[in-house]
């Protein structure tokens, strides 16, 4: 049989998701490595593939493996379609490439290797038979007849040995009795968006210039200007769907609200409609596809909440009351995760026996949205709702625009958090918010980028949402909040800020709790959006930083350095073609000056020692020559807390 003349095995391909029941992520233009442990009896020669191609070709291409060390190979390819591609990998014991390294051995050693080169003829004309380049054809050719006249003996040695053979056996090499990998793998790609992004959110409502007035999206117009000018390409919405009025919550959440509380955005649905529907306060549907098209003009996305739960008034509730779980006395219970209770929201059953229609018709808002011309949709509480529904959703919504994105709003356990990005969802929301020290955060780097995570979970950092006040940050000062801004930027390639709260330092807290007092949830409020300060002039620096500079574009190219301060960290990052160079040092210490030396990673820049680096500082513009692998460092918090340095030597 066949199988049993097949020596290769191939083991630990990687990566390889839930044992290929899930796809690996990249983005367009993207270079996809994939590595597997060869072995074989004896000590013949391997060659490897690895097959690759969009899931809708007929036709695979392949990529030639490369030895690394301890039997682990590598090949890498450019994904240049979006959707899902397939990969596998075929590995061989190579006898042309086999019979070259044992002849060469043996001249070495001094031997006569006559029978040698009469023992290649046959294997050159299986080559020839595969070669399909005129040129290289013509040189096997040649050498068979070489190899067949011992008055040309030496030249036949000569040849036999040569690179320009090596490399010809190499690329046309004859697959006999090969293995194949028994799975084929999937791999996602998405649109450059999923990789790098920069979103700012806020409350439309509270957009108007008159205080205590309800904002329009009309009013948001009036917003687009500046957050252009802050660099931001995303606006993040939160609900802008009609809000129930049973069991309405009232300012700082309290349970009796006021004639005049405008509720909770995310208690969605009241008698002028649903998930499909817009707040009349903020305005008509016309008024909204304005809002879409002018900050599309400038470069701006709109991504919009989308929020599968219902208030207690949503047309759902009587038009499908089986997508609710009633209990005894005729009511339903309020969705909790205790101490938190929100009175003003039924959470869906989807255990019920309409789940079918149930699906498709919340798969029917997505693309209504879509419709709308939304094409990024930040997902409030994924992780309360079945993982197979949103593998389904995800994937029916794709098939109709790849270009869709989903940002998983899941502060919760770990693997949670994992299964999700596994089924689908494009970003996600991290523990960044609650890692504040220099151990902490490059743990937390480095299990996101360095661990199995880096295949297929796009984190996304944000120092403050409208549900989370950090402790940190709560009466912290105005340097805190440059300084978590700041590493949110430039340690993950996707970060949003909830933005007039975080860039005014409007850090109120309920006592004893990570909750801001007086609320957006809660309440309209009124910004100046003309204000500004440091902050916010870092803020539109640094996004400028990022979008000029490319290794700031990914997340998994992050090196830490050797600084010998525990209140001041440094990290490397680099470009993929490694044109852009970037060395970030932050003073961890907002109230007091530190320094140290860090050491530089001169051999991930390719640079010798005492090769002389310019380093630039891209916010303050200064300039400085390093000649040695360790340079002293002096941040004070007072003028800037951080270096973001380009590197040129």
């Amino acid at each position: 049989m066949k199988s049993g003349q097949k020596r290769v095995v191939i083991e630990n391909v990687y990566p390889e998701i839930n044992c290929g029941q899930h796809a690996a992520k990249r983005t367009l233009g993207q270079l996809f490595t994939v590595t597997a442990d060869l072995l074989a009896d004896g000590h013949d020669v391997i060659n490897a593939v690895v097959k690759y191609k969009p899931i809708n070709s007929k036709k695979w291409q392949e990529a030639r493996m490369q030895p690394q060390e301890n039997d682990q190979w590598s090949a890498q390819f450019a994904v240049e379609k979006q959707g899902y591609y397939q990969y596998t990998i075929t590995a061989w014991i190579d006898y042309a490439l086999t019979w070259q390294h044992n002849i060469e051995r043996k001249i070495t050693d001094g031997q006569r290797v006559n029978i040698e080169l009469q023992d290649g003829i046959t294997l050159l004309q299986e080559v020839i038979e595969k070669c399909s380049e005129r040129s290289a054809r013509t040189y096997l050719k040649e050498l068979v007849i070489l190899f067949a006249q011992e008055k040309s003996y030496a030249l036949a040695v000569e040849e036999a040995q040569s690179e320009k053979l090596h490399q010809i056996l190499i690329e046309f090499s004859v697959p006999t009795f090969a293995t194949t990998y028994n799975k084929i793998l999937p791999l996602y790609v998405d649109r450059k968006k999923a990789l790098f992004s920069t979103w700012y959110e806020f409350f439309p409502r509270s957009t108007a210039q008159k205080k205590g007035q309800h904002g329009t999206f009309k009013d948001c117009l009036s917003v687009l200007p500046y957050v252009a000018q802050q660099g931001f390409d995303v606006i993040y919405f939160p609900p802008i769907h009609p809000i129930g009025t049973s069991h309405r919550k009232g300012k700082n959440n309290s349970v009796q609200a006021k004639p005049d509380d405008v509720g909770v955005p995310w208690a969605i649905g009241n008698t002028t409609g649903g998930h499909k529907d817009i707040l009349p306060e903020l305005g008509s549907l016309e008024d909204f596809q304005k809002f879409v098209e002018e900050a599309q003009k400038l470069g701006i996305e709109l991504a919009l909440d989308f929020a599968l739960q219902c208030s207690p008034d949503h047309p759902y509730v009587k038009q499908h009351p089986k997508w609710f779980k009633w209990r005894a006395d005729g009511s339903v219970q309020y969705a909790e995760n205790p101490p938190k209770k929100y009175q003003d929201i039924y959470p869906i059953y989807f255990e019920s026996e309409e789940w079918e229609e149930m699906w498709e018709e919340f798969v029917g808002i997505v693309l209504y949205w879509n419709a709308m011309g939304i094409k990024i949709f930040r997902v409030d509480n994924p992780h309360t709702k079945p993982f197979g529904f949103w593998e389904y959703l995800i994937a029916e919504v794709k098939k109709q625009d790849p270009d869709v994105l989903f940002l998983s709003e899941a502060f919760t356990k770990p693997k949670t958090m994992q299964r999700l990005a596994k089924v689908g969802f494009s970003q996600g929301y991290t523990y960044y918010t609650w890692r504040n020290n220099k151990g902490e955060l490059i743990a937390y780097m480095t299990e996101l980028t360095q661990g199995p995570m880096k295949d297929y979970f796009r984190p996304n950092f944000w120092p403050n949402t409208p549900d989370i006040n950090p402790y940190m940050l709560q009466g912290g000062n105005e340097t805190l909040y440059v300084l978590r801004h700041m590493m949110a930027a430039t340690l993950s390639s996707n970060y949003g800020m909830y933005g007039p709260v975080y860039e005014q330092i409007d850090n109120a807290a309920m006592i004893g709790k990570e909750e801001y007092l007086n609320s957006e949830k809660y309440e309209v409020r009124t910004w100046d959006w003309t204000k500004t300060n440091k902050l916010t002039q870092l803020v539109a620096k640094i996004n400028e930083i990022r979008k000029k500079h490319t290794a700031f574009h990914f997340t998994n190219n992050i090196t830490f350095c050797s600084i010998e301060n525990e209140h001041l960290m440094a990290y490397f990052k680099q470009s993929e073609d490694k044109s852009n160079n970037i060395l970030c040092v932050v003073n961890l210490d907002p109230y007091k000056r530190q320094n140290g030396w860090v050491q530089v990673p001169r051999q991930k820049i390719g640079v010798k020692e005492n090769v002389p680096l310019r380093l630039t500082d891209l916010v303050t513009g200064d300039s400085y020559i390093w000649h040695d692998e360790w340079n002293y460092v002096d941040l004070d918090p007072n003028q800037l807390p951080y270096h973001i340095f380009s590197i040129h030597f």
